[in-house]
């Protein structure tokens, strides 16, 4: 058997399209999956296209056992598992460590979290087998075109993988969208950071479309021209983009837009809900992002919300009398500060992790590698860029000279946009917070002094005075 220079385990939509981007790079790619059918329809299907390879009609060589998949690599192996986090990757581990040496390299490029991350890599080092936890971001698209990589482990194993994924990543004019994140666990913990403010400016393009939607009415197509001018400025990302492209799709059964007719509960994994638990942990604020999660968990509950509806009257959302053009540039101006807020807030979250475990993390790097690829990719990011390029120990983006700058000028339109939908009744749960984060974060002095009086009041848990160190107890 000839052999190939990396195998991938799991050829679902990720894995597939991740093989198929490796091998179009000019590597030989050998493939697994537990399913048989599955390895044989992919090599029948690629021969059937006639895609020229280094090897003869196609670059992959199929595998039925495990045992040939490590046979067909050359060493040391480098194997990437695109397979459900949890109980599977352990599972998989378990299998595949007595066929693997010393200096081979095994990558998890699912959503898995990244203490067991660290766990897997302290176990397999003992044999002395690299493990990489690796972000992997840009859905189907960007796994076979080109995605935002983020692996985390020793820097040996950066050093073997490096050619592999920098072929696979995007590429923007600041070069392919993967570094090197940190040790162990460092880069699944900045994906699920990534995802949760992928979360956060999924909710604030909703909050902006329900204003324009309920207060100004705009038809769902003039939204979509709305979205569409809003993505050639400062607001320009791949998920303004989309959601353009997603208003103008027409239902053929109905011949109205689609998303009008979709139901109004959205889902979620686990990532989201990780990064929520996980900021807690570390003592970061992350208002924005708890609050996206919390209003896909408030779409769940349709039913109940229905029936609330009829009994908990509000305001009429369609205003009269609104200026539209006024107030739509007050809206692209509110989701411009806040998405600078939630950005902020997910940095914030990534140097505290970094810290707490020892990674060293550069925030410019990441800030760089989610130019492109990812879900998150945005003009906003050269910005951030180069806030952490000025001052790399930088403790939050709303304390750069430029982007203070832009969020200043933007406060006012924000402001008004907050103050119109309230007054509508229209929910905006992540643009508020965003604000309540800049005005606690710009506050010199919080009433969390009454909060102390309070818990040394009913529980003796002392407080500090202004003028003096110390901590006191008062018999209030």
């Amino acid at each position: 058997m000839s052999t190939a220079q990396i195998g991938v385990i799991g050829l679902g939509t990720m894995g597939r399209n991740l093989a198929l981007n490796i091998e179009s790079r000019g590597f030989r790619v050998a493939v697994w999956n537990r399913e048989t059918d599955w390895t044989t329809a992919f090599i029948i299907e690629q021969g059937e296209h006639g895609e020229q390879g280094e090897q003869g009609d196609h670059g992959f060589i199929a595998t039925s056992t495990l045992d040939e998949l490590a046979a067909a690599l050359e060493k040391p192996r480098r194997i990437l598992m695109m397979i459900p986090a949890g109980k599977p990757v352990d599972e998989m581990i378990e299998r595949l460590h007595p066929l693997l040496d010393a200096g081979d390299v095994l990558i998890d490029g699912g959503n898995s979290w990244f203490e067991d991350t660290q766990r897997r890599e302290i176990a397999l080092r003992a044999s002395g087998i690299h493990f990489v936890g690796c972000g992997v971001s840009g859905g189907e698209r960007g796994a076979r075109e080109g995605p935002s990589i983020m692996p985390g482990g020793s820097p040996d194993a950066w050093v073997l993988l490096r050619d592999v994924l920098e072929a696979a990543a995007a590429r923007t004019d600041a070069g392919p969208c993967v570094t090197h994140v940190g040790p162990d666990g460092a880069g699944h913990f900045v994906k699920m950071v990534h995802n949760g403010i992928e979360y956060a400016d999924m909710q604030l393009i909703a909050e902006s479309w329900d204003v324009m939607r309920r207060v100004m009415g705009l038809s769902t197509l003039e939204t979509a021209d709305v979205f569409e001018r809003w993505n050639r400025g400062p607001l320009e990302s791949y998920l303004v983009e989309l959601t353009a492209h997603v208003c103008r799709v027409i239902d053929p059964e109905t011949t109205e837009p689609l998303v009008d007719h979709i139901l109004d509960k959205a889902g979620q994994k686990g990532t989201g809900r990780w990064t929520a638990q996980v900021a807690l942990d570390l003592g970061v604020a992350h208002p924005t992002i708890a609050l996206a999660i919390d209003a896909r968990v408030l779409s769940s509950m349709k039913d109940e919300r229905v029936a609330a509806s009829a009994g908990l009257p509000g305001p009429a959302s369609l205003q009269a009398g609104v200026d539209a053009p006024a107030a739509l540039a007050d809206l692209h101006d509110a989701l411009y500060a806040s998405r600078i807020c939630a950005y902020a807030q997910g940095m914030a979250m990534i140097r505290a992790g970094s810290a707490r475990y020892g990674w060293s993390v550069t925030l410019a790097e990441i800030a760089r590698i989610w130019k492109g690829g990812c879900i998150i990719r945005a003009r906003l990011l050269d910005p951030i860029r180069d806030a952490f390029g000025r001052q790399p120990e930088l403790p939050n983006l709303l304390r750069d000279a430029v982007l203070a700058g832009a969020i200043t000028s933007a406060q006012a339109g924000w402001r008004r946009t907050v103050q119109l939908a309230t007054g509508a009744g229209i929910p905006l749960p992540a643009h508020s917070s965003a604000l309540s984060y800049f005005d606690s974060y710009r506050s010199p002095r919080l009433p969390q002094n009454l909060t102390q009086a309070q818990r040394d009041a009913f529980g003796a848990h002392k407080y500090e005075r202004i003028e003096r160190p110390g901590s006191l107890h008062t018999e209030w």
